[in-house]
């Protein structure tokens, strides 16, 4: 009688905490349920190309505290969008049932983000036996507090704005920081607040430039000769747009060489930019986030072994539960702009360059 079988795929954007995951979920696979476990390598490309491993204890020995996925992973090879040899997308899902049927596939974990996830949804209506973990350094998705890898993002950007808080004083400059964070602003947020940031520029907040000058001005005239600006990426301009890299590919970036210049077109301080982009990523995680992304593969296998499928792992107060993936991807999770977040940071005098 041949072992059950459980597959495990890492898609979309790395971040801190991946391998811990993985980790988890082959132990807890292997230790209390007697599954075998393959890994799937490069997302959902691996159940198209064939790419898998098998996963064992021993071959996760010593990955906790590394960073990336020793799956590897895309932002490509959605099959329902594939793009083929020409260049021309198609439909290949076809592909992905026929591979799980033939390799006896019982259960997959799908580690991702709002694009991963509703590609395991689609795959699920198929009948596809899928199992989701939320994974994204925005901490956008909703039905979970918090998704693992965000915590060890906003400790590198807090670090950040750490170190540019004394080489601004130093020289009289405004460092503007440019952190990640497409359409919600919860690293900016967070990173902002916990490094005494003067002014944060979040999407969910459209900004005005006279008003972050005036915030500038406000701090010379009580003698702060310096200002500390984080920004996210995906943050606009009072009826402007997102800043692009490449429009064609809506590559967001740009947006704090777009404030530095607009800023110095007023005030006669220096202005320097520094935009931390994948080093947020990068690197080990936070205890915090080793110990959620741990919590969430034990529980990803347990849904697998018991066959609930079509539900995601959350994080909900202490305790870890599950939800229908659909729920996690029906509305992004943003920065509730009346939150008492929010409106901590006014009160300690933050400015979000919207005049409040």
């Amino acid at each position: 009688m041949r072992k059950r079988r459980i597959g495990i795929l890492t898609g979309g954007g790395d971040c801190p905490g991946l391998n811990a995951v993985i980790r988890a979920a082959v132990r807890t696979a292997n230790n209390d349920h007697d599954y075998e476990v393959l890994g799937i390598q490069l997302g959902f490309e691996g159940l198209m190309t064939g790419a898998m491993v098998e996963l064992t204890p021993e071959l996760t020995r010593g990955i906790l505290p590394k960073g990336g996925t020793l799956l590897r992973t895309t932002n490509r090879g959605n099959p329902f969008e594939y793009a083929g040899a020409d260049g021309k997308k198609e439909d290949r899902s076809k592909v992905v049932l026929e591979t799980v049927a033939r390799l006896g596939i019982d259960g997959i974990i799908a580690i991702g983000g709002d694009g991963t996830l509703k590609i395991a949804q689609r795959l699920y209506e198929l009948g596809v036996p899928m199992v989701a973990v939320p994974k994204t350094i925005d901490n956008d998705l909703a039905a979970t507090d918090y998704t693992f890898g965000f915590m060890t993002a906003v400790a590198v950007a807090t670090d950040a704005v750490d170190r540019l808080h004394t080489t601004a004083e130093s020289h009289d400059r405004v460092m503007v920081l440019e952190v990640m964070g497409r359409n919600a602003g919860w690293i900016a947020l967070y990173s902002g607040l916990a490094g005494g940031a003067d002014i944060i520029l979040v999407p969910e907040i459209p900004y005005r430039t006279e008003e972050i000058v005036k915030t500038i001005r406000e701090r010379q005239r009580e003698g702060a000769m310096f200002d500390i600006v984080v920004v996210a990426e995906g943050a606009k301009r009072e009826g402007g747009e997102e800043s692009y890299l490449d429009k064609s590919t809506r590559r967001l970036g740009g947006i704090a060489y777009q404030v530095a210049a607009d800023i110095s077109q007023h005030i006669d301080l220096e202005v320097r930019v520094t935009v931390l982009g994948h080093i947020q990523r990068g690197g080990s995680p936070i205890a915090f986030d080793r110990i959620l992304a741990s919590r969430f593969g034990k529980e990803a296998a347990d849904l697998a072994a018991r066959g609930e499928f079509g539900r995601m792992v959350a994080l909900r107060g202490e305790n870890i539960v599950s939800v229908p993936i659909r729920d996690a991807i029906s509305n992004p999770k943003l920065v509730d702009t009346q939150s008492q977040l929010v409106k901590t940071a006014l009160s300690l005098g933050v400015s979000f360059g919207d005049g409040r």
